[in-house]
């Protein structure tokens, strides 16, 4: 378990979004099929993709996820980026990997 303002210090993730970091979070999800990030991902977690459009701010939603963390240095669109703080969603960028990130995560105590 790990506020978000810890996960984004321990694993060097850049904030996208201007929302508060206090979250916590529990688990986290790689996936990169919308479908099956909805029926697999863990309510609490952060998701890790490359997925930047706004249907994936829906998707968090239902499941519950607090934060999307976007790799391979890809960059969030400015409408899912708006979008993502209307419904309180944490977005992060990595220059990492989806698995490099997800070591660091489970390093520092997340559940994969």
């Amino acid at each position: 378990m790990m506020k978000l303002s810890e996960l984004v210090e321990k694993c060097e993730l850049k904030v996208v979004t201007d929302l508060p970091l206090e979250a916590t979070v529990t688990d986290c999800y790689i996936g990169d099929l919308l479908s099956d990030v909805m029926g697999n991902a863990p309510a609490n977690s952060v998701w890790l993709t490359v997925q930047s459009h706004t249907n994936i701010l829906a998707v968090a939603s239902i499941v519950g996820v607090k934060a999307v963390v976007l790799c391979n240095n890809l960059h969030f669109e400015e409408a899912t980026k708006v979008k993502a703080e209307d419904n309180s969603i944490v977005l992060l960028e990595s220059s990492e990997t989806s698995f490099e990130v997800a070591s660091r995560l489970l390093k520092n105590g997340l559940k994969g």
